[in-house]
């Protein structure tokens, strides 16, 4: 069984037992989470597609981690005029383990 779920302002496929890494939501370690836009679900041959979303159709997690991504540099510069701009960026995530998928 698998499901397309929205959060986050993205698409994620997912499957029970999957670990993913999502926009950091203001949940505590260890919480449940239940995602309610579910855009698709199935297995197989057997596959619902919602208009947009489908109805009554949620996918629980649990939150494992809430953390901070590896450190990315944003380099800008013009050549010639001495301008030189250095600035680091962590995105913070939230690591959800799935659960159940209720289609």
């Amino acid at each position: 069984m698998y499901a397309v779920i929205v959060t986050g302002g993205k698409q994620y496929k997912v499957s029970e037992g999957d670990t993913i890494f999502i926009e950091k939501l203001d949940v505590e370690e260890g919480a449940s989470v239940t995602f309610d836009q579910v855009l698709m679900a199935g297995e197989g041959e057997n596959v619902t597609v919602g208009a947009p979303t489908i109805d009554g159709a949620t996918v629980e997690a649990k939150v494992v981690k809430n953390g901070k991504a590896k450190k990315i540099y944003v380099f800008k510069m013009k050549r010639k005029k001495n301008y030189r701009r250095k600035k680091g960026h962590r995105q913070p995530y939230t690591k959800v383990e799935i659960t159940k998928i209720n289609a």
